[in-house]
Formats: structure tokens, C-alpha cells, sequence
């Protein structure tokens, strides 16, 4: 089946070509030109994948309130920004909302397209079968990948899908400190250094909520992330 794309796009040309370019790729596309139409839509059917704008007609910036509002909802789901701000501050903004990609406008059709069937190739991980090989156990910690879902001292953490794959990658090999090139190719994403620090911080933010106490992801600085053996 295919899979289906939303994007929300406030300019008419932009949204339109973007559509088509979808299309031809064979993916089934709703678009919109404003957060209220999106979530209306949403709220009775989710997308597989969610491509949205920052400045939404008169809402500055109700492309960050459209991810919150999504990553609320549905932790799995992979979000994209593309849009024209292409400042450090939006981008760490976006991520820290909880998307797995930003993009700026001027990336090129091809390039895109990678991304997204990345994105679907991490998706598609949450159809296989279930089985036993898949488990890693690191003391409180708890990975199914596939299921894609990790727990810690038994409740879930809500991950997106890039945040999963960087946990996997740590966790797979205690105490291996991981560079921003292996976590790179872990998540499918090209993420700069303060891309994945936005994202380590957020992943580090989910454990605490659950464990106070939480200090399995150590920062060795100048050479990357790893995960603390028991």
C-alpha cells in the first residue's frame, strides 16, 4: 500500500509542486495551507509521514505548534520541517519539538526524496514480526527493535524514530564512545554536531522524567556520545 505524505504549506506554488513531486515518487498526498485544516484532517486519520512549513499564513510560527501537537499524539510518527528559515535557533527549535529532520527549501528534489524513503525504511521497521533476536538488554534498559520501542526500569520512553536509532546505537555496544559520523549512519540522517546535542538532550530529558537519576549517556567531548556499561 502506498504510503501516504501530508504536507503543510502555506504558499499555493510551492505546496502544489512539492504535491507532485510526492506523487511521482508514489506516495498519496494531503496537503493544506494552515495548522487548523491539518489537525482537523488528523485528528481523523494520521499520515504515515508529515512534511510542515514554519510561517503558516498569519501564524509565524505555527509549523513548531503543529509538530508539538503531533509528537503529543504520536511518538513514532516521522515529522520533517522544510522551510525557508534556515537559522541555527529554528532548527535546534524544531528538533527539540521532536522532528527527525529539518530541511531548508533550497535541498534539491533528489535529496529529499532520500530522506524520506530514510525515514519510511525506519518506519516500515514497525510491520516486522516480532521475535526474540531482536531484544537488548542493558541492566534497566530494555530494547525491541522490532518493535522499535525501548523501556527503562519497565516503562516505555517515547522516542521518535532518529532518537530511537541513537539509543540503539549507544546501547548495542557499551562504553564505545560513538562518533557524530556512526550515529549518523544509526539514525539514516545527516544530523550536524548541535543536531544530534539537541537530540541527545531531549533523548536524556525523556529518561528523567522517568528515573531522576538517569545517567546511562555520557558526553565525551571532542569525540562523541556513548552508553555507560553497567
Amino acid at each position: 500500500m502506498a504510503k501516504r505524505i501530508a504536507i503543510v504549506e502555506d504558499e499555493a506554488a510551492i505546496r502544489d509542486n512539492y504535491a507532485a513531486a510526492f506523487e511521482r515518487e508514489g506516495y498519496v498526498v494531503d496537503a493544506y495551507d494552515a495548522r487548523g485544516p491539518a489537525m482537523q484532517a488528523f485528528d481523523a486519520r494520521l499520515p504515515d509521514l508529515v512534511v510542515i512549513d514554519i510561517n503558516l499564513k498569519d501564524d509565524v510560527e505555527g509549523g513548531f505548534e503543529l509538530c508539538r501537537e503531533l509528537r503529543a499524539r504520536a511518538a513514532e510518527l516521522p515529522i520533517i520541517f522544510l522551510t525557508a528559515r534556515d537559522s541555527e535557533f529554528d532548527a535546534v527549535s524544531g528538533l527539540r519539538l521532536g522532528a527527525d529532520d529539518y530541511l531548508t527549501k533550497d535541498i534539491s528534489l533528489p535529496h529529499l526524496m532520500a530522506r524520506i524513503a530514510a525515514l519510511f525504511r525506519r518506519l516500515d521497521a514497525l510491520q516486522k514480526p516480532q521475535s526474540t533476536g531482536g531484544r537488548i538488554t542493558r541492566g534497566d534498559l530494555e530494547i525491541d527493535t522490532d518493535r522499535m520501542t525501548i523501556f527503562w526500569k519497565s516503562q516505555p520512553v517515547g522516542l521518535t524514530l532518529t532518537e530511537f536509532w541513537l539509543v540503539h546505537a549507544m546501547a548495542r555496544y557499551p562504553g564505545h564512545v560513538k562518533n557524530r559520523q556512526q550515529l549518523m549512519d544509526a539514525a539514516q540522517a545527516v544530523l550536524d554536531d548541535n543536531t544530534i546535542t539537541s537530540h541527545i538532550k531531549r533523548i536524556r530529558r525523556k529518561f528523567v522524567a522517568i528515573d531522576a537519576s538517569f545517567d546511562a549517556i555520557e558526553t565525551v567531548y571532542g569525540m562523541g556520545y556513548r552508553w555507560l556499561a553497567d
